[in-house]
């Protein structure tokens, strides 16, 4: 029988390592499962389900797991329910099985290798589609070269004489935005799919104990060769990823008054047939944006974000949130995530918090500053980063009615933080009306975050502080278009299926990696019915 025993708490210092671990948990469940006067029961195949960190009484921290295990003897505990993603089982649901569906019609298209695009690529290779992965950036060990030669420019000249490239860069390439970024594997979605993408990043290299780990994480380090690895793995299976290959144009057929996709053509003059285009082009893809738009597909502006990157020492933020900055040494670097609500009414709220990690240039376009954040997987900087966003409404645009306006907006404002080299430290920024990183914003961006500034302090002391350093701009958080679909996941163009966050259907790593799946099964779902 196979149970589930939660609340196992335990000091720091007794999770040192997995060896270490290990012996704490059995020595912890032989003292829960101890009852006076019997004999103790043999348990076996113990698993972590997950890990969470009690930071209530500092420094007095504790660590609580949850464990599954087995034993043939009747307990007075409960059962453990394990959910599990079966992609056989859902097509054979279905009324078809992976053999016939892999003969059946054309070849379905990926457009985008970010998150999203890895896992519909993946999931479809695992039916047997083989499908067509095409992908505008770079295979990932050219595009680190790109990017490093680009950083090492900017640097020289503060961005004067550093142009990255439009096709290989921090937001293009072979694993998308997420290559160059902490790894964060945490979402607020509740998903059996989520376990799905957690395995299958392990089985491309990435430790186990991401499976159970409290707000788990790859690294930028990491990272590098598990997307490489999902890629040769959908190769296995009969895919195909073609990389420096972008979406350049979209051909549709009327179908009973319908629009319907009837092929597609790539930057390299190439024509492919086929009924199902994933659309997981990432949220920088403003050139898609305008070619699917002209070529009437429907899509609407979107709220987002806008704002700075701020940094402070690690050692702080270990010492603020543990109590004692020593106990990182045991559960690792601390993070933090804090919001305000303003009297306006707009939120000011920090995102994508890199422990131990790096402020990077994540620009796509010549004479603009984009910034972002990432972290390795051992979090060893001495700097800890944070995005701190304000809310940017839709009637914040030029034209809220026009699709992209939003880019527009962004766009506007990377060039002013180009133009100023917008980096400061908070004490000027809140002081001075002429502050670079303030110039580089608009208006009620920066009053936001100086009104909010004080009350995110008093939740993490020191965050406030005048020393803080802060860089501008960040403007690519998510998506400023939406492009809807209905519950087939289809656009009002049958056959295409936009996912992920460039359409505004995600935010982050595991959303993403869940909305490709989803995606995945919708093509799947529609094969099925036409075998």
């Amino acid at each position: 029988m196979r149970y589930r025993l939660s609340q196992i708490k335990l000091n720091p210092e007794n999770v040192g390592d997995e060896k270490a671990l290990r012996k704490s948990l059995n020595k912890a469940l032989a003292n829960a499962l101890k009852v006076s006067g019997r004999k103790l029961p043999e348990i076996s195949n113990i698993e972590i389900i997950k890990e969470s960190i009690d930071a209530r009484k500092k420094p007095a921290v504790k660590l609580i797991y949850t464990v599954d295990f087995d034993c043939e003897q009747e307990l007075p505990i409960d059962k453990a329910v394990p959910r599990k993603y079966d992609l056989e089982a859902n097509v054979r649901r279905l009324g078809a099985d992976l053999d016939t569906l892999s003969k059946e019609g054309s070849r379905p298209v990926v457009a985008g290798f970010g998150p999203c695009g890895m896992f519909a690529g993946l999931i479809l290779a695992q039916a047997g589609l083989r499908p067509i992965v095409i992908e505008r950036g770079k295979p990932v060990d050219e595009r680190i070269k790109d990017v490093e030669e680009f950083w090492a420019k900017a640097a020289l000249g503060s961005g004067s004489d550093a142009v990255p490239d439009p096709e290989s860069n921090v937001q293009f390439g072979e694993g998308g935005a997420g290559t160059f970024s902490d790894g964060k594997l945490t979402t607020g979605i509740k998903d059996v799919r989520i376990r799905k993408v957690m395995e299958e990043f392990v089985a491309a290299g990435a430790d186990k104990s991401i499976l159970y780990k409290h707000r788990p994480h790859l690294g930028t380090d990491k990272l590098r060769d598990i997307v490489k690895n999902i890629r040769l793995e959908i190769e296995k299976l009969g895919g195909e990823v073609d990389f420096s290959t972008r979406l350049d144009e979209i051909h549709t057929v009327n179908s009973d008054g319908n629009l319907k996709l009837k092929e597609i053509v790539t930057s390299d003059g190439r024509v492919i047939e086929t009924d199902h285009l994933i659309l997981a082009t990432g949220h920088s893809a403003r050139d898609t944006f305008k070619m699917l738009l002209d070529s009437g597909v429907i899509m609407e502006p979107k709220p987002f974000s806008i704002g700075v990157r701020i940094e402070h020492p690690q050692s702080m933020i270990n010492r603020v949130q543990y109590g004692d900055e020593k106990i990182a040494e045991y559960v690792g670097a601390a993070d933090y995530k804090l919001n305000h609500k303003c009297q306006s009414g707009r939120g000011v709220y920090t995102f994508c918090m890199c422990p131990g990690g790096y402020v990077i240039n994540a620009s796509t376009e010549p004479g603009t500053m984009v910034t972002n954040g990432m972290s390795n997987s051992g979090r060893d900087s001495e700097f800890a980063n944070s995005a701190l966003l304000v809310d940017v409404k839709t009637t914040d645009f030029d034209d809220p009615l026009d699709p992209l306006s939003g880019i527009e907006f962004q766009r506007r404002y990377e060039k002013l933080a180009f133009n100023n080299r917008a980096k400061t430290t908070y004490g000027k920024f809140k002081a001075d009306p002429k502050d670079p990183v303030r110039q580089s914003l608009p208006g009620f961006a920066y009053e936001s975050m100086i009104e909010a500034m004080p009350y995110l302090g008093k939740k993490l002391k020191g965050f406030d502080s005048d020393d803080s350093i802060m860089t501008g701009v960040e403007t690519r958080s998510s998506s400023p278009v939406r492009i809807p679909r209905g519950e087939s996941m289809e656009s009002n163009i049958r056959g295409l299926y936009p996912a992920g966050e460039g359409p505004g259907h995600a935010g982050g790593i595991m959303s993403a990696a869940v909305d490709g799946i989803k995606a995945a099964e919708a093509v799947i779902r529609e094969k099925c019915q036409s075998i």
